[in-house]
């Protein structure tokens, strides 16, 4: 059995963790905090790039933010269902890495992947936390689930400052050359028309609304427990 890890990150496909909280991950990589991304598919209905191409992609971005592993699950591109096979290979990755924090995309997306990936982590999560639900692994409660912004701009639950990392994300971004950037035999889409420069500008205007340069924003389901109280000072015990 593997180590237990501190965050395994969800994505559909390769990117969308970068997307979504890739100045996250560089600065909690930056601490010491051991990180892994599973991409639930190959993306091999990407409009642009092969699949041999995307994994070396990911690789690259997952290096730049110190992620300690990365790894793709067989799970077909546009095939994100919760049925019992899918949710049990999700189990499966929660159970063998055994992290304190998961985190997902945010359910509400344009690309239905990304709503259905949100949903099969939620499953997964729940369902590894149960003894008696037989996987490969022992059973593994997750203490905190965050959900994370691909498209769109929506009002967040919490933020994280990014301000020092935001180059490392803007870095991992640019890995992906097959999907930003439009080359000569390659066709237009949302992602090559400005989408870095889009998100490097979400992440400034959640950091103007709390008071630093860039700030990544997420969602949750639960309620979050303060480390210092609403003056920014240490809790008394």
């Amino acid at each position: 059995m593997n180590t237990p890890i501190d965050v395994l990150c969800f994505g559909a496909h390769a990117d969308d963790v970068e997307i979504g909280m890739g100045g996250t991950i560089a600065k909690l990589a930056s601490v010491g905090k051991r990180i892994v991304i599973c991409d639930l598919t190959e993306a091999e209905l990407s409009s642009n790039g092969t699949v041999e191409r995307r994994k070396k992609e990911a690789q690259h971005a997952a290096h730049i933010l110190g992620v300690e592993k990365r790894i793709t699950l067989p799970l077909k591109d546009r095939g994100l269902y919760l049925t019992d096979e899918h949710i049990r290979l999700v189990v499966d990755v929660i159970r063998e890495y055994r992290p304190t924090v998961v985190f997902a995309p945010y359910w509400e997306d344009r690309h239905p992947d990304h709503g259905n990936c949100s949903k099969l982590v939620d499953e997964a999560v729940f369902s590894a936390g149960i003894r008696k639900f037989i996987s490969s692994y022992d059973a593994h409660k997750v203490k905190k689930v965050f959900y994370y912004m691909i498209n769109g701009f929506y009002r967040p639950h919490v933020a994280f400052d990014i301000s020092p990392f935001i180059e490392k994300k803007i870095q991992s971004l640019k890995a992906y050359e097959s999907q930003f950037t439009l080359s000569p035999d390659g066709v237009a889409t949302p992602l090559t028309d400005g989408y870095i420069e889009a998100v490097t500008a979400r992440e400034r205007i959640l950091g103007k609304e709390v008071g630093v340069r860039y700030a990544e924003g997420f969602m949750t389901k639960q309620p979050v427990l303060l480390h210092h109280d609403l003056l920014g000072d240490d809790q008394c015990d």
